[in-house]
């Protein structure tokens, strides 16, 4: 089906980073408590888009995720559009059946963590790519941790306290106090997550170098 192994490595990287993107879209609304901070249980499957996000830059260099990013980006505000337009729609009166309000209540929150999901996923992507090729050109094949966890450490910065800043504090769902709190624990646990990924994306160097052998850019 796939002419080479670098087209199914790929297909396989990219359809984990665009799973994951949108289902952290989709599950955004949802605030939950890490200690006494609140923060969007949608950052949760983040740390898998960035290590893939690492894994692509290494393999099909800055063209492979920029095309990835604007792909996903559509993607999303595909996501967006369908949304909207079954919000628009009357739930049909039956017992057990999903009533409007708690359809909205759902799915309705999704909206603005989408349109600030977007705005963040593409600055956080462009700023990971630069970073993580920057690094790179120093560093060569040596010390992959650094390339993976330095560009996650920027990049996760502004992608936390973005999308946080568009759907909870410019709609009023958070105040300035708490918009600063979750994000900063937001990125402190993305960030937790990230570090404790390092030896997976060792093992994922291993595998594909092994197995696969992709060309690299």
């Amino acid at each position: 089906m796939f002419k080479t192994k670098n087209d199914t490595l790929y297909v396989i990287l990219a359809g984990i980073f665009i799973t994951n993107a949108v289902v952290a879209e989709l599950i955004g609304g949802k605030l939950i408590y890490v200690g006494d901070t609140v923060m969007s249980i949608g950052i949760l499957p983040w740390p898998i888009v960035f290590l893939t996000t690492d894994l692509i830059n290494e393999y099909f260099g800055q063209k492979g995720v920029r095309r990835l990013s604007f792909i996903t980006a559509g993607l999303i505000a595909y996501c967006f559009l369908v949304l909207l337009l079954a919000l628009q729609i009357p739930s049909a009166a039956l017992d057990g059946n999903v009533t409007d309000s708690q359809f909205t209540a759902v799915f309705g929150q999704s909206m603005w963590i989408i349109v600030g999901s977007i705005i963040a996923f593409l600055a956080g992507q462009l700023i990971d790519v630069t970073i993580f090729h920057f690094v790179k050109k120093r560093t060569g094949q040596k010390m992959i941790w650094l390339r993976t966890t330095g560009s996650t450490v920027i990049s996760q910065f502004f992608d936390s306290f973005i999308v946080l800043g568009i759907a909870f504090y410019m709609t009023g769902k958070i105040d300035f106090d708490t918009f600063l709190k979750s994000g900063l624990t937001g990125y402190t646990v993305k960030l937790v997550i990230a570090v404790l990924l390092t030896p997976l994306i060792y093992l994922a160097h291993w595998i594909i170098d092994k197995y696969v052998r992709p060309e690299t850019e």
